[in-house]
């Protein structure tokens, strides 16, 4: 079975067409092959924004196998990695694999602290449990929350690092996870077909100040996931279902506390 690295650095947000938005004003998002979502960040691009609290509920949406498809979604909320150079990025989630010999995924939870690979919680998680999840940077130190409300259980964990932690960004986050190689070359996997996760009870908190999604303390940026399905040279066969299988987040809430995503099929940068 493949390893998926949930981490968002990979190949980066790939601005096909891009757009920010501020305050809930909706406009032509950024296109990237791994992320769909929001992210936070400064709405000064001469001055970063530090934001140390990202949090938000979720229900694990059912997903779909297809027989003969290797495919993994993960939902998440994180701080860092929006930025291509940024090398790290902490973040705390759920997932949905599918192996491509059943029809029935494997549902999980998991914490990251990029460049090392994601980490596996040990609590049950299944289709329809709601899930609440918050990373918090304080320094060096991070804290991972993760709780799941439908069973009444918790998991955190308080992590020292000594490696530079990026806090220019914070998001709420559907993903296709990454495969990499022997030699450290990775690419996305497919995205599992989860149909549709909403995110609620958005909030974070940057240069000391506690907002939501839209806060016109910092910019809103929409990113639409679009996949190339191709085959890779280090990965053998990509997507059975073909180029453009993807996620497209639908417009925030007007307090800025609620957006869902869908998976699609057939998309193309607009």
């Amino acid at each position: 079975m493949r390893a998926f690295l949930v981490s968002a650095l990979v190949l980066g947000i790939v601005a096909a067409v891009a757009g920010t938005a501020r305050a809930g004003t909706v406009v032509t998002p950024e296109v990237s092959s791994n992320w769909s979502g929001y992210a936070a960040i400064s709405a000064d691009p001469d001055t970063p924004a530090a934001f140390t609290d990202v949090t938000a509920t979720w229900t694990v949406p059912k997903s779909t196998c297809t027989v003969n498809r290797v495919s993994s979604a993960a939902f998440w909320v994180g701080l860092g990695g929006y930025d291509p150079s940024s090398t790290s990025l902490e973040q705390l989630g759920t997932g949905a694999d599918c192996d491509g010999s059943s029809k029935v995924p494997s549902y999980y939870a998991w914490w990251e602290l990029v460049p090392a690979a994601s980490v596996r919680i040990p609590l049950t998680v299944k289709a329809g449990d709601t899930i609440s999840a918050a990373v918090l940077v304080s320094g060096q130190k991070i804290t991972f929350s993760l709780k799941n409300l439908t069973r009444h259980t918790r998991f955190s964990k308080v992590l020292t690092t000594a490696q530079d932690l990026d806090t220019a960004s914070a998001e709420w986050i559907a993903e296709a996870p990454s495969d990499c190689s022997a030699a450290g070359r990775c690419r996305p996997v497919p995205l599992t077909n989860f149909g549709t996760v909403t995110f609620s009870n958005i909030a974070a908190i940057g240069n000391a100040h506690p907002g939501t999604l839209t806060d016109p303390a910092w910019t809103t940026s929409a990113i639409e996931l679009i996949s190339t399905g191709s085959t890779g040279r280090f990965f053998g066969l990509g997507d059975p279902l073909g180029d453009g299988v993807g996620a497209l987040p639908a417009d925030a809430s007007s307090d800025g506390r609620t957006f869902s995503v869908s998976w699609q099929r057939n998309l193309t940068p607009g």
